[in-house]
């Protein structure tokens, strides 16, 4: 689908595939972040990891200063543009001092999530940025676009951390039968031969972000990383005990909490908590996606893109599709 043009043009010429990585709460910082925009690919990462508060505006300077810098010195092939995650639920305290930060810097890309209110959306519009917001079901996609988003990150089922239970078919079949603008699709997609079947189905971007956690910038421990890489899809567990919101979770990291994962009981919604104060839920018990049986070491991150590149290279040729026809207006 053609992209809106301020999309359009903070894009062009910069993925060397057509992937957002998703923001992953504690495991995506500035290192993560500019290795995956030098490889080509967009990085994310959650306002909430940058803590205190004022450290998200150093972060986001650090991330364009360093964008800059290998753009000066590789004008064939610049970064991809990067994207803040605002969680959007009551429980963030910190949203309105964040947004804040992310105007006053031009973020490109805000991704929203836990909640869709057009008074984000207008002012990430006022200087002419995007706002991807995710959901995982089509009721919830009407919602933020009528709320002013420019587009949805559709997550399916088998997406790590917070996700949906539907089928990657059967969520973009509903949203694409209405909605023309960009959309991206999560859910179990760690190769790129998935990549392109993400564009098959109707997706403009892939969004990949368990793959990411076995890598060397990540903030993961070595032993989540090596988890990740152990690690297959009969392995997660789906559950909302962690947030009070149903997550993919690793069955090894809720073992070792002392928990059951063939018994675990139902949380309470409404005592959802992304702040501060509850890191262990995240440091203790690990989020992933059924993605992760095409992880099988941990490698830098450029190493993990250039694999993808690969792959999607490869899936393309198979098909006869040419590079041009599945790419990003």
């Amino acid at each position: 689908m053609p992209l809106p043009p301020n999309l359009a043009r903070v894009l062009a010429g910069r993925l060397s595939v057509p992937v957002i990585a998703s923001p992953l709460f504690i495991i995506s910082t500035p290192d993560l972040v500019i290795a995956q925009c030098t490889s080509g690919v967009v990085g994310s990462f959650p306002a909430l990891n940058a803590r205190p508060a004022p450290v998200l505006g150093d972060w986001i300077r650090r991330i364009q200063d360093a964008l800059a810098t290998h753009d000066a010195h590789h004008p064939d092939r610049p970064a991809a543009p990067f994207a803040v995650n605002q969680i959007v639920h009551r429980s963030n305290t910190r949203l309105e001092e964040d947004l804040e930060v992310c105007v006053r810097h031009r973020v490109p890309l805000v991704i929203t999530s836990l909640g869709a209110r057009p008074e984000l959306n207008e002012a990430v519009h006022s200087y002419g940025g995007t706002v991807l917001h995710d959901v995982i079901n089509d009721r919830f996609a009407r919602k933020a676009i009528e709320k002013g988003a420019n587009g949805l990150i559709a997550v399916a089922a088998g997406a790590g951390g917070h996700a949906g239970t539907l089928s990657p078919f059967a969520l973009m079949q509903e949203i694409r039968a209405w909605f023309d603008g960009p959309v991206a699709l999560s859910g179990a997609i760690a190769t790129g031969s998935a990549v392109l079947a993400a564009q098959a189905m109707g997706a403009d971007f892939a969004y990949v972000g368990s793959a990411f956690i076995a890598t060397a910038e990540a903030n993961a421990t070595e032993g989540y990383k090596q988890a990740v890489v152990d690690g297959r899809a009969d392995g997660i567990i789906y559950t909302n005990l962690i947030t009070g919101v149903h997550g993919n979770y690793l069955r090894a990291s809720l073992e070792a909490a002392g928990l059951d994962p063939d018994n675990l009981p139902k949380s309470d919604p409404s005592a959802m908590d992304f702040g501060a104060d509850k890191p262990k839920a995240w440091k203790d018990i690990w989020g992933s996606g059924q993605g992760i049986g095409a992880v099988d070491a941990v490698v830098p991150t450029a190493a993990l893109v250039a694999r993808l590149v690969r792959e999607y290279a490869a899936a393309r040729g198979r098909l006869g599709v040419p590079q041009a026809a599945l790419a990003p207006a």
